[in-house]
């Protein structure tokens, strides 16, 4: 007789009941946890985007519907606040101030970071430690106390209610935390890839700007990014360098618009933020999607 077949291992029931209750309220847990996690995200969206949309809301309301009870949502839109703004050629001038003075800072502070942080990180030289330190001492000093100094400085050159001047004071502002940013990635770039294009037949500078150059482009937008934000909005260094209304950035052009009225115009002063913040807004959704892909691509080709 042929031996009876093993029979097939049984779990026991007890653990069967066990674990399946175990699971599902596991799963529950999950499910609990991630849509009070997507509630507390969207509670502190909407609270960071209200006092933008307070803005806005205020600037398409009329002096009347301001003075009285607030209003959530303009009943009917008036664009009258935009129009005197637009309409006003000191605001004009401001803007290409302000324009101006930006793109020079951009680029002074770009161009000088971007040198400075690779030669602290491709090059062992003799202070290299000190630079850092240096580097990281300087972006700890406030703004303010360099005002006096910065003063004389621009006074002596002549450059006191200059666009020039004051470009150069944001770029020196502004490259501290550009050499920072931008030595990071140039930390992530590998010097392998530019020792394996010499192999090839590159030359350093070659190897350079054919590999390693294009790898550092979303480092470059993000830093640009951060000197255009700092640049555009500060408002202390233009009121000491910036003092006649002819050279006035957005900011100052915004405080003294609001002074020139004997009443506080809401209206006109939210329509004249929106219209300063609107610029900064444009180039940052404009640049977002370009920083992401350079930053996936650079990855990916790493």
């Amino acid at each position: 007789m042929s031996a009876p077949a093993a029979a097939a291992p049984v779990a026991p029931v007890g653990r069967l009941s066990a674990t399946a209750p175990g699971r599902v309220v596991r799963s529950r847990s999950q499910r609990v946890r991630r849509v009070v996690l997507q509630v507390v995200a969207v509670l502190v969206a909407v609270l960071w985007v209200f006092p933008i949309y307070w803005m806005v809301n205020s600037s398409l309301q009329s002096s009347a519907e301001l003075s009285g009870d607030p209003h959530f949502w303009p009943s009917p839109a008036e664009l009258g606040n935009y129009s005197r703004i637009l309409s006003d050629a000191t605001f004009w001038s401001a803007l290409r101030v302000s324009a101006t003075v930006t793109v020079i800072a951009v680029a002074v502070a770009l161009f000088s970071a971007f040198f400075a942080a690779v030669a602290l990180t491709r090059f062992r030289f003799r202070g290299r430690t000190s630079m850092v330190i240096t580097v990281l001492v300087i972006q700890m000093i406030p703004a303010e106390a360099l005002f006096i100094s910065q003063y004389r400085m621009l006074d002596s050159w002549g450059l006191i209610n200059s666009v020039l001047g004051l470009g150069l004071l944001y770029a020196g502002h502004s490259v501290p935390i550009t050499i920072w940013m931008l030595k990071g990635f140039v930390d992530g770039v590998p010097a392998d890839l530019e020792e394996a294009a010499m192999i090839d037949g590159c030359s350093r500078p070659g190897a350079f700007l054919r590999i390693t150059l294009p790898l550092l482009a979303p480092g470059l937008v993000a830093s640009g990014i951060f000197a255009l934000l700092a640049s555009w909005n500060e408002y202390t260094l233009a009121l000491v360098v910036m003092k006649d209304n002819s050279s006035a950035t957005l900011p100052l052009w915004l405080a003294r618009f609001n002074v020139a009225n004997e009443a506080t115009d809401w209206g006109a002063i939210m329509a004249g933020s929106t219209l300063v913040a609107l610029p900064v807004v444009v180039v940052f959704l404009i640049v977002q999607g370009r920083m992401a892909k350079g930053l996936v691509a650079g990855a990916v080709k790493g």
